[in-house]
């Protein structure tokens, strides 16, 4: 009985681990940046040469849109400590006010909300703005799914 329980426990967290990592698979969005996991319009976080970020709206035809009610923020996790990021609307997308802080490999949470008075959809988004060998695409947008 005790192996038996055990056999159920290593399947369970094997296949929760599986879940785990098929949910984190990422989305190629059209600029070549990370097309995050929200409602329609989907959103693509892109982060510039200037490390400003953009997100363009895309429609279920993954073409653009122009930004409606959608508004956001982020925080960007990096060794020396945390800084809050703005955004506002330039044109059809939403710009970030400030540039990411300097350095790579820390997170940036994004909190994004589509209407004024929906309720914001946290990304945590792992940033890496090195480019893939294989997909060559930004670490943070990679649809290859290696580490």
């Amino acid at each position: 009985m005790k192996t038996l329980t055990k056999i159920l426990t290593v399947g369970i967290l094997v296949l929760g681990m599986n879940l785990s990592q098929a949910a984190e698979k990422v989305t190629a969005g059209a600029k070549g940046g990370r097309l995050l996991e929200n409602d329609s319009p989907r959103a693509e976080f892109f982060v510039e040469k200037d490390r400003t970020v953009t997100l363009t709206f895309y429609g279920a035809d993954m073409k653009p849109v122009p930004v409606q009610d959608q508004s956001a923020t982020a925080i960007a996790e990096n060794p020396e400590g945390k800084t809050k990021i703005q955004f506002e609307k330039k044109g059809d997308v939403l710009v970030s006010k400030s540039p990411l802080p300097a350095g790579e490999k820390y997170t940036v949470v994004l909190q994004l909300k589509q209407t004024t008075d929906s309720k914001p959809k946290n990304f945590r988004i792992p940033l890496n703005t090195a480019i893939c060998e294989k997909c060559h695409r930004p670490e943070y947008a990679c649809t290859c799914g290696d580490d």
